[in-house]
């Protein structure tokens, strides 16, 4: 039995932004992401309204104590929601994050990953490597995990840069989503030599 983490050790915060567990009212932010072809580009199919509406149940799941699942991510300044950050069980061979493995009092099976997404208006300011890196450093003070990974669509150099400067490491190619892909890890050992290291 893993022991749930309070709604306060949930909320993140970064020089700018709040990140906080998913909830069903974040429908909005969703749409503005998940609806938008130019930001599902190189994640997935661009969704209808209706489809996530229909998967909000599912993208508000949290496992292994509330550590592992989606963030809402909010400017500090103005609360306005610019999208999402996750720590999610990474599919080898499903196309998509399998929701169900997410239960509430153990950790998925799988590897897992880092990840964001961003509604356009927030491109190019930064927000992408404030979400990795407050994830991380969640990964790695509150959760059991020594291994977090990350991949990529192969043409997308800035999420690969985010990732590198985030302390990640570039290991090839791997398999996720059913396809050969860009494959970045960092390992607990790597993230606390590193933190040591900007002290």
């Amino acid at each position: 039995m893993i022991p749930a983490l309070s709604s306060a050790e949930l909320i993140l915060e970064t020089p700018r932004l709040r990140l906080r567990p998913y909830a069903l009212d974040d429908e909005d932010v969703a749409r503005d992401v998940l609806c938008d072809p130019a930001v599902t580009r190189y994640v997935c199919d661009p969704k209808t309204p209706e489809q996530v509406a229909e998967a909000m149940s599912l993208i508000t799941r949290r496992g292994a104590g509330g550590r592992i699942g989606m963030w809402c991510a909010e400017r500090l300044d103005t609360g306005e929601k610019i999208g999402d950050g996750v720590l999610t069980p990474i599919p080898v061979e499903a196309d998509d994050i399998e929701w169900e493995a997410l239960v509430p009092d153990a950790y998925p099976d799988d590897q897992i990953e880092v990840g964001y997404m961003l509604k356009q208006s927030a491109w190019g300011q930064g927000y992408a490597s404030e979400i990795c890196t407050r994830l991380l450093r969640f990964a790695f003070e509150a959760t059991t995990l020594d291994l977090v990974v990350a991949c990529t669509d192969p043409e997308n150099a800035a999420s690969q840069r985010v990732l590198l400067k985030c302390g990640l490491r570039d290991c090839g190619m791997g398999r996720a989503y059913a396809e050969d892909v860009p494959w970045f890890e960092i390992t607990r050992a790597e993230w606390q030599a590193d933190q040591a290291s900007n002290q």
